[in-house]
């Protein structure tokens, strides 16, 4: 069936049914035409105001998935941002830890100070020595020995020689 042939089936459907209706009811007046314009015109108030509807929902539909999606890239930068602080202090904490297991041997190596009575302290490079040292030269070697250790920026000498 051509497209002609199917406007033609409808056009004769709405006249059948509009006849049909004006038949069938009150007579209020109006011709059977002026029934199926009336009809007509309510059809076409009808779609255009669904057509609104649907494209006000449609817009507001945009509009929140804009919105869930601006969220959801600023929810991924925040976890990325984390994720970079937190890589950064793990890898400045296992440096000072380094550094401080370096200093530490440094100290082992030498006969008059016990590595086991001297706390080593580093904070962002700066090495915080305290505890006992069994005298002024031991004392002093051990700042030159933890000064000499790579990663090491200053040197806190708070050992306390031993009376």
């Amino acid at each position: 069936m051509s497209i002609s042939q199917k406007n033609l089936l409808q056009v004769l459907a709405v006249s059948a049914l509009a006849l049909g209706l004006a038949a069938c009811g009150p007579n209020d007046g109006q011709t059977a035409g002026q029934k199926l314009d009336n009809a007509v015109d309510r059809t076409e108030q009808a779609a255009e105001k669904a057509k609104t509807e649907v494209e006000k929902a449609a817009e507001t539909t945009g509009q929140k998935l804009e919105n869930a999606m601006d969220a959801t890239k600023d929810a991924a930068t925040q976890a990325a941002d984390a994720t970079k602080d937190a890589a950064s202090n793990a890898t400045a904490a296992m440096g000072e830890a380094g550094v401080t297991a370096k200093v530490k041997a440094a100290l082992v190596g030498d006969s008059e100070l016990s590595a086991l009575k001297i706390n080593v302290d580093t904070n962002g490079g700066a090495v915080t020595l305290s505890g006992e040292a069994p005298n002024q030269a031991a004392k002093d070697r051990a700042e030159q020995l933890a000064k000499g250790v790579e990663g090491v920026t200053s040197v806190n000498n708070m050992l306390t020689v031993k009376s």
